[in-house]
């Protein structure tokens, strides 16, 4: 008897399970072959220009969590389907305003030392957290 193909909802849900799978084999390898410390190396990325930059993908801040000189410029870059924002939880210290799929936007992060908690005002349950030291 030959091997019955999934149709209708069964299809649909193959098809998200391979996706997930997928999602988590590119999330698990980040292509640089072992060695440091990991924690350290995901918490910063400075361009090399001396800039910072944070990625929007997959509804995700990347990093979460960013450590920055005061006044630094962070460069947000969005490479997700829909439109985001990188904002300021409290006082208004930085705000992107909305970033088109594809387009970027360059905040100054605050002179003052600190924690700065940020989400995306489209899509609250995105986080993170800037800290200027």
């Amino acid at each position: 008897m030959p091997f019955p193909f999934p149709t209708g909802a069964a299809r649909l849900a193959a098809a998200a399970a391979c996706a997930l799978a997928l999602t988590a084999l590119v999330g698990c390898s980040d292509g640089g072959g072992g060695g440091g410390d990991g924690a350290t190396e995901s918490a910063t990325r400075s361009s090399a220009s001396g800039g910072t930059q944070v990625t929007i993908k997959d509804f995700k801040f990347e990093p979460a969590s960013l450590t920055v000189s005061p006044g630094a410029k962070v460069t947000v870059v969005n490479k997700d389907s829909t439109t985001h924002t990188l904002t300021a939880s409290k006082g208004g210290s930085f705000d992107t305003g909305d970033i088109a799929p594809g387009k970027s936007a360059t905040f100054t992060a605050p002179s003052t030392a600190g924690g700065f908690p940020y989400t995306c005002t489209i899509h609250p349950f995105m986080k993170g957290t800037l800290t200027v030291e």
